[in-house]
Parts: structure tokens; C-alpha cells; sequence
């Protein structure tokens, strides 16, 4: 019988909120921050490096987290996709992949949000051959990817234009205002609609 592995405190800035937990030696940084953390926008796809869903930014460089033990990210600064938006206001690449087709399952979404908004940050004008390249990591099964870099162009062009549009400046309203009161098991909740 093995034994089990120790844990040891840990701590790093996860989408700019600090985190202080304890986690086995052995652990990788994909389950911490999907089980201890609970950044659930981390998804585990080939659990070998090959598919790119698990991406996160450590200190601003794509990393694959299935490969990453979580003390080679201890102390650093952890972006995932539930990082990318600022408040309501979406990073102009998670705009861009709802308005041009970008994303069609989402199970692969994540990390290609992630990877791309690297490449928009290092390079806000990236041409065609850039964009493929740093996407070469994460795998799509829907899109056939031309959807994906008309994405990042798409995205590029609000970047470099320096102008926001108004689905990326305003927070969106209720979607149902004035909807009836929901109920959940046998107390109804009352639903206050907005002024």
C-alpha cells in the first residue's frame, strides 16, 4: 500500500482573488482549481496535454493545468476564463466567439478564450498565421476553427479600434423582468422585479 501524499499550504492569486489552501503534494493544477477552488471553467479533457480545454494563464503565459503539479503555480498570479470578464463586461474575445460562431458545443471554449486573450494581449493585431499558431494547442470539434479566427480578428478590431461596443461597455439587463414568483419545493420565492 502507498501512502497517501502530505499536504502542504498554498497560496497564489487566482483571477485576482487570493487563495490560501492546503493541497497533496502530488496534486495537479487543473483539480485544485476545479475542486478546491472551484473555477469550474477549467474543463479536463485528454487529461495528457493534447487538447488544450484545461489552459490557464500563470502570469500571463498559457499553461496546460492537467500538466502542471499546483506547486509549480504556487505564488503566481492564475488567470482562468471566469477571470477574463471585468465585472459584466465581457473580455472583447468572449463577445466576439458569441456574436461570430466561435463557440458551438463550448466544451473546448475555455481555453481557447484563454490562449487567445494572451495572444490579443502580447499582440492586439495578430494576422492570420499568428492566431493559428497560438491556437495550434487547443482542439475544436464543431467550429472547423474558421469561426474561431474570425473570432479573434473580430476581437482584434475592437481592441485596436480603441472604441467599445455597446454590448461590451453595458452590463445586460434581466433577460426576464417582471418574470412570476419561482417556486422550489414547497416555499415560493419572490422574484423582485427591476426598477
Amino acid at each position: 500500500m502507498l501512502p497517501a501524499p502530505s499536504e502542504s499550504p498554498w497560496s497564489a492569486s487566482v483571477n485576482g482573488t487570493e487563495v490560501d489552501i492546503h493541497v497533496e503534494s502530488n496534486a495537479i493544477l487543473l483539480d485544485v482549481l476545479r475542486d478546491q477552488v472551484g473555477t469550474l471553467g477549467v474543463k479536463r479533457g485528454c487529461d495528457m496535454g493534447t487538447c488544450g480545454c484545461c489552459s490557464v494563464l500563470v502570469d500571463g503565459e498559457p499553461r496546460l493545468s492537467c500538466l502542471m503539479l499546483a506547486h509549480e503555480a504556487a505564488g503566481c498570479a492564475l488567470t482562468t476564463v471566469e477571470g477574463l470578464a471585468d465585472g459584466h463586461h465581457l473580455h472583447p474575445i468572449q463577445e466576439t466567439f458569441t456574436t461570430h460562431g466561435g463557440s458551438q458545443c463550448g466544451f473546448c471554449t475555455p481555453g481557447f478564450l484563454v490562449v487567445i486573450s494572451a495572444l490579443l494581449e502580447e499582440n492586439p493585431a495578430p494576422n492570420e498565421a499568428e492566431i493559428k499558431a497560438a491556437i495550434d494547442g487547443n482542439l475544436c470539434r464543431c467550429t472547423g476553427y474558421q469561426q474561431i479566427v474570425d473570432s479573434v480578428r473580430a476581437a482584434s478590431m475592437i481592441i485596436t479600434s480603441g472604441e467599445k461596443t455597446a454590448d461590451s461597455t453595458d452590463p445586460m439587463p434581466d433577460p426576464h423582468p417582471g418574470m412570476p414568483a419561482v417556486v422550489v419545493g414547497t416555499e415560493e420565492l419572490e422574484v423582485v422585479p427591476d426598477e
